[in-house]
């Protein structure tokens, strides 16, 4: 969506809000030995405490409230009863919701409690590398030269990128126009960021694969050649100087 009046912006910020403190809460209380149901609900209950709809609920009959990914699994990860975080995990929680009929999106991956798989790098990389992004994206900037900033430094650091997963435009419902804001550089895409514009950028930052595979449950994705993902996600609003980063307070 594209910020016109006051009461827009206010929307999203609202929304924002929600989304980015629900994220920094289910990170806080996520622990070896809970289930990735316990997590989800107790993200879905701090949501419906702000009176807000879980997004892929909403939009898609996603079967969570939100998407928790461990280890392998990139995104989409459907928070099974069965499934077990465990000491040194690296985990991903997607958060996106509806409020008042404004829409947002976020995510981060982490390790779980002590670093024991030697995960910290590659989470670190993608936060940092999502923090560059953000700081070079304004009105008039092309996309795609974000992108080639996304796959320049991951190659930099020792990694490839999921060349099939994207950011997008995110307000007035979860995914817009631009629907396809790269991890790499396209130059068939001549697009360019639009000022007052609001987008989900996301890194999508790997060990070993570059394509993003749906398993058989449906839902989630996993790499085309194994190995891990880390994904860290804000909504922003685009500006002709730094972006308004809208779900700051989620904390990544």
């Amino acid at each position: 969506m594209s910020i016109r009046q006051p009461s827009e912006m206010e929307g999203m910020k609202k929304v924002s809000e929600v989304v980015g403190i629900v994220l920094r809460e289910m990170i806080k209380y996520a622990s070896p030995g809970m289930t990735a149901k316990a997590l989800d609900d107790f993200g879905g209950l701090i949501m419906k405490q702000f009176g807000a709809q879980s997004a892929p609920q909403l939009a898609y009959k996603f079967p969570g409230f939100t998407c928790i990914s461990v280890n392998e699994e990139i995104a989409h990860g459907i928070p099974y009863s069965s499934k077990v975080l465990k000491e040194g995990d690296l985990v991903n929680v997607d958060v996106s919701a509806e409020l008042d009929g404004y829409w947002a999106d976020n995510g981060c991956s982490f390790v779980l409690g002590e670093d024991i798989n030697n995960q910290q790098h590659l989470v670190n990389a993608s936060r940092d590398i999502l923090t560059k992004a953000i700081n070079n994206i304004k009105g008039g900037v092309r996309i795609s030269s974000i992108g080639k900033l996304i796959e320049d430094e991951a190659k930099k650091k020792g990694y490839k990128v999921i060349r099939n997963l994207a950011g997008h435009g995110v307000g007035l419902s979860l995914h817009e126009e631009p629907e396809e804001i790269l991890n790499c550089y396209d130059r068939f895409n001549i697009r360019r960021f639009k000022k007052n514009s609001v987008v989900a950028i996301e890194t999508f930052i790997s060990t070993k694969s570059t394509f993003a595979l749906k398993t058989r449950d449906g839902w989630t994705l996993v790499g085309n050649k194994g190995g891990f993902v880390a994904q860290h996600e804000h909504t922003i609003v685009v500006t002709d100087d730094k972006p308004i980063i809208l779900t700051e307070m989620n904390g990544i």
